[in-house]
């Protein structure tokens, strides 16, 4: 984890962030750990135990797609909840709280019964712990990413903030080794009866190695600079309300940017599941080594990408993986239908590089939006509410659309009409290469003198 800021960052400095660097990359490899756990065992086993059986694949597909869109609609509540008791008592405290919560509503998930045993309650069951657990990861996301970018020095920061979101294709690759080693060593029956189970029992190695990486760091100097000016604390309350009265045009701006992103990921992994193995018939082991492959690629990269941004600036990078993003849907899925392996993967590898090329810069972006006094707020809202309407029912409607259709066409016009979106919020930032946070304090404060 080199970087040229080494050479003016003393040794130990840049041995703490690397080490907060770690601590917010824990959780969030336990996050997308689970989010890829359940999107993949909603494709290929929850579909089949969890809903009734009827004569079209794919309404077992979208019920199960509607459970998994049910951990997004709580993930914004989470972020207004982390979001204020983060701002007001630290980030470290509430990702401690955060990462026990995901742990624990995933582990619960491998453990319960199927709707054959207890019927309409396995699904029920299921949407409870899809909540917690979207609730949690709604409060995860803004402090991990929080930790890194107030540690990380100006010039540099879209490089190290861009870590905890390399996180995303490293707990994606996590789950799909298990994934692909269970049904690999499994008959398609064992893996189906109680072997996907496995997979979310694991949660707790993970978990519990990031609980104790995480009560080793300590929250960034900024932060506890905020907290010690009394006036702030007085007169003023931070959270939901005071960020849309103070700042509305950086959390729409951020939905924005997050918009076209979130569609295009979930379009890239989740659905591609789904498209590969009902629509082309491919079996599921040679599926999840494509995805594994296309992670190693990703995770890469976006530490690459996230430099790149701290070179030619945020917009440029950002608005580069919009314009590919809305291309791609034209020529993956015709790659998809050769079942050429080849072929395939490099359609998902050119996926997750355009997607990267917006998420890499988010963190960086979204920090360099709010004051510290409100930060963690802002950039939940910004980042989880978009969820609701993006890549929660991103993949139903690639679903429907599908099963309406027959044709992938709908499908890339969706996403392509999600990158306009994105491009219109890109034209509007302001482009923040190089910002001091401190400065964006002291505006803040000037604003109330």
């Amino acid at each position: 984890m080199s970087v040229d800021s080494s050479r003016t960052e003393p040794t130990g400095k840049l041995g703490a962030l690397r080490k907060v660097v770690v601590a917010s990359m824990a959780g969030t490899v336990v996050e997308w750990y689970e989010f890829f756990l359940y999107t993949s065992a909603a494709t290929l086993v929850f579909n089949l135990i969890f809903f009734p059986q009827t004569d079209e694949p794919l309404d077992g597909v979208i019920a199960a797609f509607v459970t998994y869109a049910v951990g997004f609609v709580a993930r914004p509540l989470g972020g207004v909840v982390f979001g204020y008791f983060g701002d007001k008592y630290g980030r470290k405290k509430l990702l401690q709280v955060a990462i026990i919560l995901v742990g624990l509503s995933t582990f619960l998930m491998g453990c319960l019964p199927t709707f054959q045993t207890i019927g309409y309650w396995a699904p029920a069951l299921l949407v409870t712990l899809r909540f917690l657990q979207g609730f949690a990861v709604g409060g995860e996301w803004g402090g991990a990413v929080l930790l890194v970018a107030e540690h990380a020095p100006k010039d540099h920061r879209g490089f190290w903030a861009s870590w905890p979101q390399a996180a995303l294709p490293l707990g994606n690759l996590l789950a799909t080794i298990v994934l692909w080693v269970l049904s690999g060593v499994l008959t398609p029956d064992q893996f189906l009866s109680w072997g996907w189970r496995i997979g979310f029992w694991l949660s707790v190695v993970i978990v519990a190695v990031g609980y104790y990486v995480r009560t080793k760091v300590t929250d960034a100097p900024i932060f506890t600079e905020s907290q010690k000016i009394e006036v702030v604390a007085e007169k003023r309350t931070n959270g939901l309300v005071e960020v849309f009265r103070y700042y509305p045009r950086q959390v729409f701006t951020a939905m924005g940017l997050r918009f076209a992103e979130n569609i295009m990921y979930y379009l890239v992994v989740t659905f591609s599941i789904t498209y590969l193995s009902i629509h082309v018939g491919m079996e599921t082991t040679p599926i999840l080594g494509f995805l594994l492959i296309a992670h190693v690629v990703q995770f890469i990269a976006i530490p690459l990408i996230g430099r790149l941004a701290d070179a030619l600036g945020r917009r440029v990078v950002y608005g580069v993986g919009a314009v590919l993003s809305a291309g791609w849907g034209f020529i993956a899925f015709p790659m998809f239908d050769t079942q050429n392996t080849v072929v395939i993967v490099t359609a998902i590898v050119i996926g997750l590089l355009c997607h990267g090329m917006m998420y890499a810069g988010q963190p960086a972006i979204m920090a360099e939006m709010f004051p510290t006094r409100m930060r963690y707020s802002g950039v939940s809202l910004g980042y989880q509410v978009t969820s609701i309407v993006a890549g929660s029912i991103a993949p139903i409607i690639a679903a429907e659309l599908l099963k309406r259709t027959g044709s992938s066409v709908p499908i890339a016009v969706y996403l392509a009409a999600a990158c306009l979106v994105t491009l219109v919020a890109v034209l509007s930032l302001r482009e923040t290469k190089g910002i001091d946070l401190q400065d964006l304090d002291r505006a803040d404060r000037a604003r109330f003198a």
